[in-house]
């Protein structure tokens, strides 16, 4: 499974779990909650995601460091300010947010494990890559860098 390493750009992989969550609701149906309470409960999620989302898109344009997910390697600064102290991956963290807000929206919970699904597989093969390409390139810095912060949260 090496071949999916940093092959699908996250966004890509955002869209596919957030259909396939869709698809999944038309089989399993609905909850049965209002919609003022769906938005209720996504609203906070879609605000933080997308608050997440800038605050670390910022930080590596402050940094003048590539954002492309497919290319690791090419990382010139390692980023470890800003929201950077308190996520490794605050990207993927906004990403997941944003589906667990579609997921409130759905109103079903089997969609739940749509977001299961994004963070097994960001885990695996974009977020294991990346570490190792930074390990490589940053070596003892990016190591202790790792020991101070968590991956998502």
């Amino acid at each position: 499974m090496k071949f999916l390493e940093c092959r699908i750009p996250p966004v890509a992989v955002f869209l596919l779990m957030a259909s396939l969550m869709y698809g999944l609701r038309s089989v399993t149906g609905e909850i049965g909650l209002p919609l003022w309470l769906r938005v209720i409960l996504a609203g906070p999620l879609l605000l933080a995601g997308g608050l997440i989302g800038v605050a670390s898109l910022a930080h590596f344009r402050k940094a003048r460091t590539t954002i492309h997910p497919i290319h690791p390697g090419h990382t010139t600064t390692l980023v470890s300010g800003g929201i950077y102290r308190w996520s490794r991956n605050p990207m993927y963290l906004s990403l997941l947010l944003g589906l667990l807000a579609w997921s409130c929206l759905l109103d079903n919970a089997f969609t739940l494990l749509g977001c299961g699904l994004f963070v097994i597989y960001m885990n695996r093969f974009q977020i294991q890559p990346e570490e190792r390409a930074l390990e490589s390139i940053f070596g003892d810095e990016f190591t202790a860098y790792k020991k101070r912060v968590q991956r998502w949260v």
